[in-house]
């Protein structure tokens, strides 16, 4: 099991101030969260979780059907830096049609107790990820490859978070394992998994189609692939 003890808001804010190298702020400002986002990798939505400040409302709605894909994953790796990058601008310039996207509503299993291993989940939400769909990316971006029975024990708090699972989670979100291992007190392995480029990128893509539907990131995937994915 984790630990019962989970640190604060303030705590969590303050280790992850320190491995970015700026002074811890509480309450944190926007300022802060912005250049705390710059320097970790992660999103300001990311921090508004760890800080237990309110995320907006429009940063849950999804389609439910979508998700980033393992097709979609595995073609985006296989790119050019340049075609990542030319991916990710057409991410970027699509919007779902009006009223394609609902708010996420948490299923049953997904209710988590405090915890890391459920905060790094609900990051991975933000990013209209479930169980499956992280287990496959973090498989496919680290090599990391765990059952999705296995991803959602650690949100619960059954199974804790250790070095190995580490890298995985820091691949999928695209931010160096320091990061995650000073916010989360695990010890990194001796020597971590830190995301490539080629990952980091694919971590940005994989935030970018969080808010388009099914249809759409087929097409972007299709759209991949005659950049040059397998």
């Amino acid at each position: 099991m984790e630990p019962s003890h989970h640190p604060g808001p303030d705590v969590r804010m303050a280790r992850l101030a320190r491995v970015a190298g700026l002074p811890a702020t509480w309450p944190p400002t926007d300022d802060f969260l912005h250049r705390l986002a710059e320097r970790t990798g992660l999103r300001t939505h990311d921090l508004h979780l760890v800080a237990d400040l309110p995320v907006p409302a429009t940063a849950w709605l999804f389609d439910g059907t979508a998700g980033a894909s393992s097709s979609l994953v595995s073609r985006a790796l296989g790119l050019t830096d340049s075609g990542r990058r030319e991916l990710r601008t057409r991410a970027r310039s699509m919007t779902a049609p009006e009223g394609t996207l609902a708010p996420w509503r948490p299923r049953p299993y997904e209710q988590y107790p405090p915890g890391f291993g459920s905060l790094l989940l609900r990051m991975l939400a933000l990013r209209n990820l479930n169980w499956s769909g992280t287990a496959k990316v973090m498989c496919l971006m680290s090599g990391v490859c765990k059952a999705a029975s296995t991803i959602g024990a650690v949100g619960r708090g059954t199974k804790p978070l250790d070095a190995e699972m580490l890298d995985g989670f820091a691949a999928a979100l695209g931010t160096p394992v320091a990061v995650l291992a000073e916010l989360t007190g695990v010890r990194p392995s001796a020597a971590p998994r830190d995301p490539g480029p080629e990952v980091v990128a694919t971590a940005s893509l994989i935030w970018e189609v969080r808010h388009l539907t099914w249809d759409q990131e087929a097409e972007l995937t299709a759209y991949a692939q005659e950049l040059g994915g397998p």
